[in-house]
């Protein structure tokens, strides 16, 4: 073989390896594959609230334990003016007396009714 008739052979494997060497110098991307399948994420699910209570009832309004009969305070004979008023000594007690039988007796009255109550 001759220097001449080496030349094109010579030129064959230059390019070769230059063109070989270029693919592993610049470290191209391999071309890119079928791409996947986009990733669906499901929808959470709906929270369905509980129903709702009803309103508690209002309560009741308070038992009264006082009855029915139970009346008024009476008028009390033995007020202040009422014995600033009176003549005598003997006035004044019967004013007095007449004020606690009255209070006896109311007295009477309530205790039964708060025993009823308890």
């Amino acid at each position: 073989m001759t220097a001449r008739g080496s030349y094109p052979l010579l030129l064959a494997v230059v390019a070769s390896l230059a063109l070989g060497g270029c693919e592993t110098l610049f470290h191209r991307k391999a071309p890119p594959g079928p791409t996947p399948p986009p990733v669906i994420e499901p929808k959470p699910p709906k929270v369905v609230a509980p129903p709702k209570a009803p309103p508690p009832a209002p309560p009741a309004p308070p038992k009264s334990c006082v009855p029915k009969t139970l009346g008024p305070p009476p008028r009390y004979p033995d007020t202040d003016a009422a014995l600033r008023a009176a003549p005598g000594a003997a006035d004044r007690y019967q004013l007095l007396a007449a004020g606690r039988i009255l209070r006896e007796k109311r007295l009477d009255e309530l205790e039964r009714a708060i025993a009823a109550c308890r």
